[in-house]
């Protein structure tokens, strides 16, 4: 870490009077009315999560979206001492991350103190983090989050950095070096898409919102967020940690307090720290209370199959209802676990596919390849994405429901398939039994064992998970790695028996 320019002693605000008010009574009259609004819709059990993701717009435009993810840290702040704060730098360039000099910042809510001792400890072998107070002077990404701390956590800390060009894994790093314990929560601020039209925002949102729950630090440019050096960071890190991620809001100006035919796109993440499994359980047998699921608890494919001869009606049935939903109110339905089995409770993958029973041609179909959130919510917020954001198809409108049918396939924990070189690959590969994920030089293709059905061969299925992935057709390296995976399921259930009535 080096040092650009002697440390203000306190940096003054920037932008209040314009992204927020000004007035002290004012502003936190404001943001206590966004925070309030924001905690009705949030389960008393919550968890709470060691990251988030939130915007810096204005609050008339963005707050709203931001206090969705700052109440979901409100229930720690008897322990919560710090904030480790990322985001873009949109007027000085820097190379790298640039981290505050000062010793505290002030908005019109008060003085918000800076760990510098501690994040300078931690940040000091890192060549590519200086200070770099210039960087911040003007900079409003970082400085609209404020009053929300002020507002919903006690006198917390900050570590105030913003972000330029930087790869993911440099990213990672830095935010790795200040993870900390759960003492310390990490903020990442962007906003999404830039001055589209309301419909195009929200197909490109989409997009990066099914990035960001994938944990792909690979598919999210400028374009798609402006912080998104310091999302990549994040995705990247989350993965290495083994971090879950849930949705708490995507919207854009459009839907808050803009016209629509020029909108920016927000959006509100939750990352929670979670468990290893354990040792041959896989993601289906966690937290598996009884019966015919619990008992195959050591053999994943027997226990998918186990969960889904249980508890297949009620799968279909929350994709159903959440696609329904999503005709009628933009949203998917909100699930609440006390009420699900326990099987359906623990972490869990899953795919929704939407077909026209007319003629069996493909609606839409998206999916999870790894456990990240219980299964019961990863089925509902797929059985709406299926309809409203697989970029392939228009939405789908409420008049076309009763002539679809619903599939819900639930993957196995994916497994580790060592091989020697590509024919090494090619003898292991089952036809009609395995889904692969394929990864090497930052690239990923994954296919579902459903695919075999169009590419029967495996030197066909191969190939075009390649093109899948970006790489050549005969590709190889000592770095590829590859994982199988099985999927079980209840296939095309005509609409009026899958319980979305």
């Amino acid at each position: 870490m080096t040092h650009a320019a002697a440390p203000a002693t306190i940096r003054p605000p920037a932008v209040a009077g314009t992204f927020y008010a000004d007035d002290p009574d004012a502003l936190r009259q404001s943001v206590t009315a966004l925070v309030d609004a924001a905690r009705r819709g949030r389960a008393h059990n919550a968890p709470v999560p060691k990251a988030i993701i939130a915007p810096h717009a204005g609050h008339v435009y963005s707050g709203a979206v931001a206090a969705q993810a700052y109440v979901r840290l409100e229930p720690a702040r008897d322990r919560l001492r710090r904030i480790v704060l990322v985001g873009p730098t949109h007027r000085v360039p820097v190379a790298g991350l640039a981290l505050s000099g000062a010793a505290a910042w002030h908005t019109p809510l008060g003085d918000i103190r800076l760990d510098q001792a501690w994040a300078r400890a931690r940040l000091e072998r890192l060549a590519d983090v200086t200070v770099y107070d210039k960087a911040h002077a003007a900079e409003h990404s970082l400085e609209v989050h404020l009053p929300f701390l002020q507002c919903v956590l006690d006198a917390v800390a900050l570590v105030p950095l913003v972000i330029g060009r930087c790869d993911p894994a440099q990213a990672a790093r830095a935010l790795d070096a200040l993870w900390g314990g759960p003492e310390t929560a990490v903020v990442i601020s962007s906003d999404l898409s830039h001055f589209l039209d309301y419909e195009t925002c929200q197909r490109k949102d989409a997009g990066t919102a099914a990035a960001i729950e994938s944990l792909d630090p690979t598919a999210i440019g400028p374009h798609e967020a402006c912080g998104c050096a310091a999302v990549n960071g994040l995705l990247a890190l989350a993965r290495q940690r083994g971090l879950r991620v849930d949705r708490l809001d995507v919207r854009n100006s459009g839907d808050t307090a803009g016209s629509r035919d020029r909108v920016v796109g927000y959006g509100a993440w939750a990352f929670h720290e979670t468990d290893p499994p354990k040792q041959g359980a896989g993601h289906i047998a966690a937290g598996a209370a009884s019966g015919e699921v619990a008992a195959n608890a050591d053999d994943p494919v027997a226990a998918t199959e186990a969960l889904v001869r249980e508890h297949g009606a009620e799968l279909l049935r929350l994709a159903a209802t959440s696609l329904e939903h999503g005709t009628l109110y933009g949203r998917p339905r909100p699930v609440d676990l006390t009420h699900e089995p326990p099987p359906l409770q623990a972490p869990g993958a899953a795919f929704v596919t939407l077909t026209r029973a007319q003629d069996d041609a493909l609606r839409g179909c998206i999916g999870s390849v790894e456990a990240r959130r219980p299964l019961a919510r990863d089925v509902a917020e797929h059985g709406f994405n299926a309809g409203f954001r697989d970029s392939r198809f228009p939405p789908v409108d409420h008049d076309e429901l009763a002539g679809l049918r619903l599939s819900v396939s639930v993957l196995t924990p994916p497994m580790p398939m060592p091989v020697t070189d590509r024919d090494d690959l090619l003898a292991r590969m089952q036809p009609g039994v395995d889904g692969l994920i394929l990864e090497d030089q930052g690239r990923r293709g994954v296919f579902l064992p459903q695919v075999w059905e169009q590419l029967p061969t495996p030197e066909a299925f191969l190939t075009h998970l390649m093109r899948k992935a970006g790489l050549p057709d005969t590709h190889w390296s000592t770095t590829i790695r590859i994982a199988r995976f099985e999927t079980r399921g209840i296939k095309a259930v005509p609409w009026a028996t899958a319980g979305a009535a």
